[in-house]
């Protein structure tokens, strides 16, 4: 079966559209038929790479409708609305690694974004991954704000409730206010922190966040933002989110974090949720000797079959206003335009794709 699909086929160049060969589905796999998917800072970090490992499709994050079902499969079946995501669905050490698709291109095989052990791919009319990629979403449900759940979401709430373990009454910083940036603002919001404080370079992004349950804000374009931080804090807060994942943000939010005290307090805790990029942090030993601590939450540390029906009850119950956090909307043959916007600043939540 052919689909279009954006495709990257030269470093430095744009992507095409054009059709990709799909196999038929194989006993774990599923065939989605895609409504929306959203453009995530991660795919703009896989073209960038050199020597990137072309033809190469990405994506992994979306909603569909189940077109075919391979033998194995028994959590979804043909007419189902469903999730993608990039994440496999449950947390047993005994599920069996994800099975990819073989797909082509004029008879070359087509590689996948990372992780590519999981086979998700999403920049395309039509997908086929393997079943532990796939979530189900309820029937009445929308199909296109959803879509971000897959990652954006995932990842942002995730790093909140799953690897920090945000309390209620704990304060909280979040550097970047993008769609990864925003969930975390608002999972701490759900589960009661206080203060929670965005970090961002635009004061339009910071007044964005407020609609997520920021309760203040810090300009760092204009100001020192881990000093700031410390003043508003007492000098720092229990955690700090980068939702970015460059050398220096690394390096803030666990300077932003409070210090231990005399081996009586334990410190902060600093989370990285965006995807470590660009120059290593310049970490010195005695900020961790202090007595704080810093962890990483690849995909929010989360369990899809656990998070996603929590997420979609969120959104349904105007906890998650994902119908804000989607602030652009872009067709496949408008992917290359989606990126830059995205590569530039000009997407004040998270863009999606609809087919």
């Amino acid at each position: 079966m052919k689909t279009p699909a954006a495709l990257y086929l030269e470093q430095g160049k744009p992507m095409v559209i054009d059709d990709i060969d799909l196999p038929d589905p194989g006993p774990t796999h599923v065939v989605v038929r895609q409504f929306a998917t959203g453009v995530c800072h991660s795919q703009l970090h896989e073209l960038d790479r050199p020597n990137a490992n072309v033809p190469l499709v990405l994506g992994h994050e979306s909603t569909g409708v189940v077109a075919a079902v391979g033998s194995a499969v028994t959590h979804v079946r043909e007419g189902d609305n469903v999730m993608v995501t990039w994440v496999p669905r449950g947390a047993s050490p005994t599920i069996p690694a994800p099975t990819p698709a073989i797909v082509t291109y004029k008879g070359a095989t087509v590689n996948f974004g990372a992780p590519v052990a999981t086979g998700t791919f999403t920049w395309a009319e039509t997908v086929v991954v393997d079943e532990q990629m796939v979530v189900p979403l309820d029937p009445g449900v929308p199909t296109d704000v959803t879509s971000v759940i897959g990652c954006a979401v995932m990842t942002g709430c995730g790093a909140a409730i799953n690897a920090a373990m945000v309390r209620p009454n704990t304060s909280c910083a979040i550097i970047g206010a993008g769609g990864v940036g925003l969930s975390i603002i608002q999972a701490c919001a759900n589960v009661g922190a206080y203060p929670v404080i965005a970090v961002d370079l635009t004061a339009e992004k910071l007044e964005f966040a407020r609609q997520f349950g920021a309760t203040h804000g810090v300009l760092a374009s204009e100001t020192d933002a881990v000093a700031e931080v410390a003043a508003m804090t007492n000098g720092g807060v229990e955690f700090a989110f980068d939702a970015i994942g460059i050398g220096k943000t690394i390096e803030q939010a666990l300077l932003m974090t409070r210090p231990g005290r005399g081996g009586a307090r334990v410190g902060g805790t600093g989370v990285l949720g965006g995807v470590p990029h660009g120059e290593a942090p310049q970490i010195a030993p005695f900020n961790l000797f202090r007595g704080n601590v810093y962890r990483g939450a690849p995909g929010g540390c989360s369990v899809p079959d656990r998070d996603f029906p929590m997420l979609v009850r969120w959104f349904q119950e105007g906890k998650l206003p994902l119908d804000l956090m989607v602030t652009q909307r872009y067709r496949l043959e408008q992917i290359n335009e989606a990126c830059e916007a995205l590569r530039n600043g000009q997407i004040a939540g998270r863009a999606i794709v609809e087919f």
